[in-house]
């Protein structure tokens, strides 16, 4: 199959390499070419270059202003892809934007899947992605032998939209585990005792999970080098409550998680990793 990939960085160009390794004939775009460099791929001039010689294309790219200039834009995607063939946009976005990029496509004959996923960028190298997909349930069977090569838990969770509140809710609930793990071990330190220790002693008992085991040792460690850069969790929480307001959904744990991780942005972390939001609990 021909397959387009937009978006090469850190999660998107193992992504890629994987939908090639599985035989897949790969083409790319991207707005900084050396990005393509390396990639064994024929790489297009524009996105709606991309679209016209690809049965697919995958984009996983940074904002929904991002996603919509690359899709409906001046030479977006929509002025080339084929009427039948099938857009998965993996980035994350507002559910209301990915609503409407896939109205548009879809008056062109272009279906739309959006499939945001969590795993990170080692999920994506080792290919364990949970993805999670808004769209028509037939569109995402036509792809998901794409999306196996990508991820081991592929959900359909409704029409459009739908893909992206689940990672809107994935997030919620993962950073703030992160915050929680900061606060145990500003308080185990701020206390006298050794955060490895009460990190090992936590480990075995309920409050155990992979937050604590990755993200705590990363504070323990003093490892701040960014796994996923705190700013697009950030972003990420500016889409959450943008949905939580426009549902009316009371999100006071969020709400508080969102400070932190302005905070955060305020002393200048947010190019760091996300473990960070324990140093924003040192400066207070």
């Amino acid at each position: 199959m021909k397959v387009g990939f937009i978006g090469l960085g850190a999660m998107g160009r193992p992504m890629a390499l994987h939908l090639h390794a599985a035989g897949q004939e790969l083409h790319v775009w991207a707005r900084r070419p050396q990005t393509c460099a390396g990639l064994p791929a024929t790489v297009h001039a524009t996105p709606a270059a991309l679209g016209a010689a690809c049965e697919v294309v995958f984009t996983i790219i940074t904002s929904s202003a991002d996603v919509e200039g690359v899709a409906l834009g001046e030479n977006g995607l929509i002025h080339g892809m084929a009427p039948g063939s099938v857009l998965v946009d993996c980035s994350t976005i507002a559910p209301d934007v990915a609503r409407r990029i896939a109205g548009r496509l879809a008056e062109r004959g272009i279906a739309m899947l959006d499939a945001p996923v969590s795993g990170g960028e080692q999920g994506a190298i080792a290919a364990t992605l949970a993805i999670m997909a808004g769209g028509d349930a037939a569109v995402l069977e036509r792809v998901r032998p794409l999306l196996e090569t990508l991820g081991q838990r592929i959900v359909h969770v409704g029409p459009n939209g739908a893909g992206q509140v689940a990672k809107a809710c994935n997030q919620m609930i993962m950073v703030a585990a992160i915050e929680a793990v900061a606060e145990a071990m500003h308080l185990a330190r701020a206390a006298g005792v050794d955060p490895a220790k009460v990190k090992q002693a936590l480990a075995g008992g309920s409050a155990g999970s992979r937050v604590l085991e990755i993200m705590g040792q990363r504070m323990v460690d003093r490892d701040f080098a960014a796994g996923i850069e705190a700013r697009l969790h950030h972003k990420d929480f500016g889409l959450v409550l943008a949905a939580a307001r426009q549902s009316g959904v009371p999100v006071a744990l969020t709400a508080s998680v969102a400070q932190q991780l302005n905070a955060l942005m305020a002393l200048g972390f947010g190019k760091d990793d996300t473990s960070s939001l324990l140093r924003v609990l040192e400066a207070a």
